[in-house]
C-alpha cells in the first residue's frame, strides 16, 4: 500500500469513526422522539431521525397520554426502546413504558421543586394513607401527617388509629413528594413537609423556660399533647404532668381542657413541655425529715423483677432492690414481700435531685 492509499484509508476510517460517534445507537429503556409515518390498527411506525425506523405494536400502543384515534402522520411522539433491533431490523418501541418514564420524571421534578400538590385520599391502612399523583399510587405515612390530622389515640390502639385514618378517605390534602423512585416504583409523600419551613420559623422563636398556654389536643398512655401559640403542639410526658404519681393521664385531663406549661426541651420540630415544674417540688421538703440510717414504716405498692416499691408516705416512695430484700438470694420479690403489706425498712440512701430513696429490708430482718 503506497502513501496515497494509506492516507485514503486513514481518511475513510476517520469518517466512519465520526459517523459512528454522531449516530448514537439506542439502548433498551431510552426514550426517543420520532415522527409518525403510519398508523395502523395494531401498529404504529415512527421515523427516528438519524437512527432508523421504529415500530410500536400490541399492548405497547396503549398509554393514558397517547390516544391512537388522535394520532396523525407527521405527529411528534415519544416512545421507549424495548428492543434495539427486532427480527425485521427495526427498533421495537413502547408508548406505555415511555408514559411511565415521563410520569416518574415529572414526579422527580415536582419533588426537587418542593411543589405543594393537592391530592385525594384514596384509602387507608394502619400505617398511613394511599394517594395518587400523576397516575402513580403513593403513600402518606402516619408519621408524615400534619398536626391537625395526626391520630391521638389512647394507648396507641391500632384499630382506633385505623378508624381515624379511614375518616380522611375522600378528603383533599396538601402534600409534598419526599421519595420518587422509578426503579422501585416507590412514591412517598408528606403533609408535614408542606408546613416545615413555617414550623421551623415558629419554633425558632421559642426558648427553653418559656411559659405557654393552650389546650389538650390528645391523651395517650405516655402523656398529653398540648396545642399552644400559633398552631404549635408539644408533648407533656406523663412524668412531667405532676409531682404525684399518675397511673394514666386520662384520669386527670380531658381533650379541650385549658392548661399552662413550661418548655423544657426543643429538638428540631419536637417541643417537650412540663406542667409539674410550674409548682414547687413537694418531695424536696418532705424528704428533709428523713436521713440515712433512719428506720421507717412503709407499704409495698408495686413488685418488679428487680425489687419492690414502697410508699413511705403520700408522695414519698422508696425502692428496695432485690439484694436488699433478704440475706438470701432472691429470685422473685414476691417470695419475700406482698402487695399492700406494711413492713419496717432502713433508709440506706437519699438522692433528692433524682427523687430516689433507697431502702433495705434485710438489715432489719432478724436472722
Amino acid at each position: 500500500m503506497n502513501q496515497t492509499q494509506t492516507t485514503d484509508y486513514q481518511t475513510m476510517q476517520e469518517l466512519l469513526a465520526a459517523a459512528d460517534a454522531e449516530i448514537k445507537m439506542p439502548k433498551v429503556g431510552d426514550v426517543l422522539e420520532g415522527s409518525i409515518l403510519s398508523v395502523g390498527k395494531n401498529e404504529v411506525y415512527l421515523d427516528i431521525e438519524g437512527i432508523g425506523l421504529g415500530v410500536v405494536r400490541g399492548r405497547e400502543l396503549y398509554d393514558e397520554s397517547v390516544h391512537l384515534s388522535s394520532l396523525k402522520v407527521g405527529d411528534k411522539v415519544f416512545a421507549s426502546v424495548i428492543d434495539a433491533e427486532n427480527k425485521d431490523g427495526n427498533i421495537e418501541l413502547s408508548f406505555r413504558q415511555a408514559g411511565q418514564e415521563r410520569v416518574w420524571q415529572t414526579l422527580t421534578e415536582r419533588m426537587k421543586n418542593k411543589e405543594i400538590i393537592k391530592t385525594k385520599i384514596l384509602d387507608a391502612n394502619k400505617g398511613g394513607l394511599m394517594v395518587e399523583i400523576n397516575g402513580a399510587v403513593g403513600f402518606l405515612p402516619v408519621s408524615q401527617l400534619a398536626t391537625e390530622h395526626y391520630p391521638r389515640v389512647e394507648e396507641g390502639d391500632k384499630n382506633k388509629i385505623l378508624e381515624v385514618l379511614k375518616s380522611y378517605v375522600g378528603q383533599i390534602f396538601d402534600v409534598q413528594i419526599i421519595t420518587a423512585s422509578a426503579e422501585d416504583e416507590k412514591l412517598i409523600v408528606s403533609e408535614k413537609a408542606v408546613h416545615e419551613d413555617a414550623l421551623k420559623e415558629k419554633i425558632g422563636k421559642l426558648k427553653i423556660g418559656d411559659l405557654v398556654e393552650g389546650e389538650v389536643t390528645g391523651i395517650v398512655d405516655f402523656g398529653i399533647f398540648m396545642k399552644f401559640g400559633d398552631g404549635l403542639e408539644g408533648l407533656v410526658h406523663i412524668s412531667e404532668l405532676s409531682w404525684n404519681r399518675i397511673d394514666h393521664p386520662k384520669d386527670y385531663y380531658k381533650v379541650g381542657q385549658k392548661v399552662k406549661a413550661q418548655i423544657i426541651s426543643i429538638e428540631k420540630d419536637r417541643v417537650s413541655l412540663s406542667i409539674k415544674r410550674l409548682e414547687p417540688d413537694p418531695w424536696l421538703d418532705l424528704i428533709k425529715k428523713y436521713q440515712v440510717g433512719q428506720m421507717v414504716q412503709g407499704k409495698i405498692v408495686r413488685l418488679m423483677p428487680f425489687g419492690a416499691f414502697v410508699e413511705v408516705e403520700p408522695n414519698i416512695f422508696g425502692l428496695v432492690h432485690s439484694v436488699e430484700l433478704s440475706n438470701e438470694e432472691v429470685k422473685d420479690p414476691s417470695e419475700v414481700v406482698k402487695i399492700d403489706e406494711v413492713r419496717e425498712f432502713k433508709i440506706i440512701s437519699i438522692e433528692p435531685a433524682e427523687h430516689r430513696l433507697g431502702l433495705s429490708l434485710r438489715t432489719v430482718t432478724k436472722e
